[in-house]
């Protein structure tokens, strides 16, 4: 019920924010600036999810009446059953995602390609994690550790539950933890990027088609219409 609520204020939130994009009469050109345009992009997925739910008699606005509303509402927004998009990362975490259920259906509209979409947006999403996995195994990287660990020992602090402590800033910069990971961090992405240009290519051209069916969809939302742009839904 936690994660469903926390879920359903995310999808409230982003009608709000929806609601300040104008009331342009004819579809915007869209946004070049990032911000703006990921803020078009959540507007337009969060009319298609409503138009979705409501065609399923469901909506996110209120709390569930009961625990089976709850799972009806879960099923609809998230999909159910096995997950059909599967993808390991090169640190090993695997991200798993449904292709049916009204979030999906409405990036389907957007996107076009959901597995396409996924592979792209998950890859693109953890280019920082993948950096960091990649400095944490260089050599000057553990030896740098390994000076901050046995420092923060020293001091009586715990490596796992140091905090924001003085002990913590004193160490990373007496390890050399810090000027590494200052010197590492960059060079690590910018090597990521370069290995994951195809994905990158990809996330931005499906971006790009998104933020002109998103243009589309909110214009016509704010008159009314319901036009069928772009893919259809699964």
């Amino acid at each position: 019920m936690r994660a469903l609520r926390t879920a359903c204020a995310a999808v409230a939130a982003l009608v709000l924010a929806g609601c300040a994009a104008g009331s342009a009469r004819t579809a915007p050109a869209p946004p070049a600036n990032g911000r703006e345009g990921d803020a078009l992009i959540r507007y337009a997925q969060q009319v298609l999810v409503d138009r979705c739910l409501a065609g399923r008699g469901l909506t996110t606005a209120g709390r569930p009446a009961s625990p089976e509303e709850s799972g009806r509402l879960q099923a609809a927004l998230f999909g159910a059953g096995p997950t059909e998009l599967s993808l390991t990362l090169p640190t090993g975490h695997t991200v798993r995602a449904h292709t049916d259920g009204c979030l999906a259906a409405a990036r389907h509209t957007l996107y076009g390609d959901q597995r396409r979409w996924f592979r792209a947006e998950v890859t693109v999403n953890n280019l920082g994690a993948e950096a960091a996995a990649r400095m944490r195994a260089d050599p000057a990287h553990r030896a740098a550790r390994a000076r901050f660990v046995r420092c923060l020992k020293s001091a009586g602090e715990s490596p796992t539950r140091a905090g924001d402590t003085a002990a913590l800033q004193r160490c990373r910069r007496g390890s050399g933890l810090a000027s590494a990971e200052a010197r590492l961090e960059p060079v690590q992405l910018a090597e990521v990027r370069s290995l994951r240009r195809d994905q990158l290519t990809v996330h931005e051209q499906l971006r790009t088609g998104a933020l002109h069916r998103a243009a589309e969809i909110s214009a016509a939302h704010h008159h009314g219409n319901n036009p069928e742009k772009g893919p259809s839904s699964p």
